[in-house]
């Protein structure tokens, strides 16, 4: 049944409010804890049993990081680490070209550089060299180093770590594993095969930050000094975490919630350099890391030069830092021309074949790999369905994969490579990559929409638009978001609370730059909030809300703080609207 009975809103969503066991666990959770009701609501939906709730709101790395030990091979990575430091060995990290992987290095080689030790950063060129770590790379780079250590990469990659004959390689990864591995020291990574998954949500900055946690330890039992101060490196896992669209459950609320405090401290040039250019004037939260640090760093790998994202996060210079912070907003800036018209030709095709089949997939010539990932991001967004775009250079096309929770596209992905429909793939849950030739591009999809049915893929509609409740404007406070903030942060598996707003009246409306739309909205009485609607000329939504004729109508969408001049007021970020009826 509809939310407050909308059916088909101004952007043509249904809009689905809390179950009846959702609005019971609320009635619990607010008896037994006295919250809000609107952070009853969300903890509820997050699934948080009454009795945890109170606690559920301080998450602390004491309380929720793990064991590092509790995972494979973790002591012998840390080990041959500590030695290649004593030793004073020539040490190369090996890195994706993402955020993800750009953090994991950078957490490397700070914390050696803090060490004494320099170490050699290398991110493949993802045109010419592709994911992960390839056999010419890692044998040139075994020829001058004594110890690789691959980062957020490197659990399939049996042939190229092979070819590092001459030296030792170490494996911090979260890419879903193999039934064999590679032949090194360790592979340290929770999604191995032989893992219990108990911690297959961490991105591989986590990873790293728990081999310098078992560094540390290791480093303590031999009564030698300890290293620096890890928890100053929490900043580089929270953007990893939120960025890799981890899930924002267990430790990682922990970590991103301290890596939150530790940004907004401005102590890495980098990220300074970054958030000024980003035009972030507010405390850091996890959108921030999501929209506008994280397309930054991942603009280089995507259409620029691939380590550059990394060095800015690695960088304690301050020059370098905005000189390189420049160079990825501009390249950013190119990347999003780039994507629009790939978008654009995606969305046609992909609505041309149908918005409702459990998988939402295009494909064109000459789609730059750089960007078909953030297009499936966002046909993903658009169907509420896993998605894939694919780039053809002749009858090779390579591909990026994004999913919905609760739906693993990463084994899917590498179920069809096993079977031969695709050259290789493989990824997480949330994420994959693959290349495709183009004979058997059909059928790949085809099966694979199937695996992902089986998962519940397409079960949802389309566009529906699901909601936490409904709120009078005099209940959104500043008190009120302070306290839903607490059950953050939000991101992959913990989406950020979504309100209505019934019955409101459009007091003010203009329009701001070419597609978004300024609100002022009252209930008529002695409620009012300011709004702001991005995109919202794109659809209906703008036309009618600014041609409103006196019409009232209920809104959705979620509260922020917004701060100017010293002083703090609440606004909506307006996601969507739906005429009300007429009484």
């Amino acid at each position: 049944m509809s939310f407050l009975g909308v059916e088909t809103s101004l952007t043509g969503r249904r809009w689905i409010g809390p179950s009846p066991d959702t609005d019971r666990a609320a009635d619990m959770i607010r008896q037994q804890a006295d919250l809000p009701d609107a952070v009853c609501k969300v903890l509820a939906r997050r699934g948080v049993p009454a009795i945890e709730a109170k606690g559920f709101l301080q998450p602390t790395l004491k309380d929720l990081l793990p064991d590092p030990r509790s995972l494979k091979d973790m002591e012998a990575a840390a080990a041959r680490f500590l030695y290649a430091v004593s030793k004073r060995q020539r040490i190369a990290v090996f890195a994706d070209y993402d955020v993800d992987g750009g953090s994991s290095a950078a957490l490397l080689l700070v914390w050696l550089r803090q060490m004494g030790l320099e170490a050699t950063l290398y991110v493949p060129d993802r045109i010419d060299e592709g994911y992960g770590p390839n056999a010419p790379a890692m044998a040139e780079l075994a020829r001058i180093h004594d110890l690789i250590i691959c980062v957020d990469c490197g659990t399939l990659s049996h042939e190229p770590i092979a070819a590092a004959k001459s030296a030792d390689v170490i494996v911090l990864d979260h890419h879903l594993g193999g039934e064999t591995l590679p032949d090194c020291v360790a592979v340290v990574n929770p999604n191995r095969q032989d893992e219990s998954g108990d911690l297959s949500y961490l991105c591989a900055a986590a990873v790293v930050f728990l081999m310098l946690v078992e560094a540390r330890r290791q480093l303590r039992a031999a009564g030698q000094p300890t290293g620096p101060d890890l928890m100053a490196l929490l900043d580089l896992v929270a953007l990893a975490t939120v960025a890799d669209v981890a899930p924002l459950v267990g430790a990682n609320r922990a970590l991103v919630r301290q890596g939150l405090k530790v940004m907004a401290a401005r102590q890495r040039p980098g990220l300074v350099a970054l958030s000024d250019i980003a035009r972030m004037e507010t405390a850091p939260n996890s959108y921030h890391l999501g929209f506008l640090l994280g397309p930054r760093v991942n603009a280089g790998g995507r259409i620029g030069k691939a380590d550059l994202g990394a060095r800015l996060l690695a960088t304690d210079s301050t020059v370098e830092a905005e000189v390189m912070a420049q160079q990825l907003d501009q390249l950013n800036t190119e990347r999003r021309e780039i994507e629009n018209a790939v978008r654009a030709a995606a969305l046609a095709q992909a609505e041309e074949r149908g918005l409702d089949a459990p998988l939402v997939w295009a494909t064109g010539d000459g789609w730059h790999p750089g960007v078909v990932g953030i297009v499936a991001s966002r046909l993903k967004e658009t169907a509420n369905r896993p998605a894939i775009v694919i780039g053809f250079d002749g009858e090779e096309g390579k591909g990026s994969g994004r999913s919905m929770p609760g739906v693993d596209l990463g084994a899917s992905i590498q179920r069809l490579a096993a079977e031969g429909l695709l050259v290789k793939g493989g990824g997480h849950k949330m994420a994959a990559g693959l290349t495709v030739m183009r004979d058997k591009l059909e059928p790949a999809m085809d099966r694979l929409s199937d695996l992902l049915a089986k998962q519940g893929a397409g079960a949802g509609g389309p566009r529906d638009l699901r909601l936490d409740g409904a709120l009078m404007p005099g209940a959104a406070s500043v008190e009120l978001i302070e306290r839903l903030e607490e059950a953050g942060p939000y991101g992959a598996s913990a989406s950020a609370p979504r309100f209505a707003l019934p019955d409101l009246a459009v007091r003010f409306a203009k329009r701001v730059g070419e597609s978004h739309l300024k609100l002022s909205l009252t209930d008529g009485m002695s409620g009012g909030i300011d709004a702001i609607a991005f995109g919202a000329f794109d659809s209906d939504l703008g036309p009618r809300l600014s041609n409103h004729g006196g019409a009232r109508f209920h809104v959705a969408g979620r509260l922020e703080i917004n701060s100017w001049g010293g002083r703090q007021s609440v606004q909506l970020r307006l996601d969507d609207a739906a005429e009300a009826a007429k009484s």
